[in-house]
Formats: C-alpha cells, sequence, structure tokens
C-alpha cells in the first residue's frame, strides 16, 4: 500500500491535503501494532507530504526514565538525543500535555536549538490507549509561522487515530 502513496497527487489545499494523508495513514498502518513502526510511517508519510515539514518524528518518553523524552523515529536533520521534561517546545508539551504552536521558536523562552534554521515548530504531544504520554509528536519549518490550527487539528486528529484508538 506505501507504494500506492508515492505515486498519489495529492490536494493543494491545506486541510484537504491532511485529510487524503490521513487516509493513507491509516490505509497504510491497518493492522499493523508495532508501535515503532507506526512511529516511522507517520514522520514519513508526514514529511513527504508537506513542503514545510523541515524536521518531522517523535520524541518518546523514556520508559527508564519518566520525566525525559529520548529521540525515536524522524525524517531530517540529526535530532536532539534527549529533552527533559519542561525544556523548549517538546519538553512543554510533553509536561503540560499540550500541543505547542510556536510561530518564532526564537522568541519561545528555553527554546532548544537542535538545528539552527528551524524558524517555527508545532509539537503535539501522543497518547495511548489508556491515556498515557507515549512520545510528543515534533515538527519544525525553516520559515517562521509555517504552522497554524490546521496543522493543529489535523495533526492531533491523525496521531489520536494512530496511537489512541483500537
Amino acid at each position: 500500500m506505501a507504494e500506492a502513496f508515492n505515486d498519489l497527487a495529492l490536494p493543494a489545499a491545506k486541510a484537504e491535503r491532511y485529510a487524503a494523508v490521513a487516509e493513507e495513514i491509516a490505509s497504510v498502518l491497518e493492522g499493523e501494532p508495532n508501535l515503532t513502526a507506526r512511529m516511522a510511517t507517520v514522520a514519513s508519510m508526514l514529511a513527504n507530504s508537506f513542503e514545510d515539514y523541515f524536521w518531522t518524528g517523535f520524541y518518546v518518553v523514556d520508559p527508564a526514565k519518566a520525566d525525559e523524552l529520548v529521540v525515536g523515529p524522524y525524517q531530517g536533520t540529526l535530532g536532539c538525543l534527549r529533552i527533559a521534561f519542561g525544556r523548549g517546545v517538546c519538553g512543554t508539551a510533553a509536561a503540560t500535555r499540550q500541543t505547542q504552536l510556536v510561530p518564532d521558536v526564537h522568541a519561545f523562552p528555553g527554546h532548544i536549538a537542535c538545528d539552527s534554521r528551524s524558524a517555527s515548530e508545532i509539537v503535539v504531544p501522543v497518547f495511548d490507549k489508556t491515556g498515557a504520554l507515549i512520545a510528543v509528536f515534533d515538527v519544525d519549518a525553516e520559515r517562521p509561522a509555517a504552522f497554524d490550527e490546521t496543522d493543529q487539528e489535523w495533526l492531533e486528529k491523525i496521531l489520536a487515530e494512530t496511537f489512541s484508538k483500537g
């Protein structure tokens, strides 16, 4: 099924594009129980569907350190290996359990610059079926204000459908 996605012509409008990608993600992952495979597929398919997605991936809650994130499956340049809860945009999303929509990362208190080219960011907490935080999904862009409420709405929906349902 992944091969079909590679040739899929995606709509230009952002909401319609997210809807098409969400449908493809659900189709590709149907019946796949492995968490790493699910995360890798989501990161890859989203990164390859949106031009502004400069760095796209997961920071997973470390089972050995419940208040720390460790880099998981991602697409892009080298990511930070570990991020403490409460530090930077990812750590804030993990600590608050709320999506962080940041139009200017340089104005975000305590921003961690894993790559100096990042200018804006959205980070969405990821929960399992029990409601436990398992990761955060991080997307960076090279231009300011690349993400908006449409990105937030669709990323939250895709991540909930992929990791919280079933």
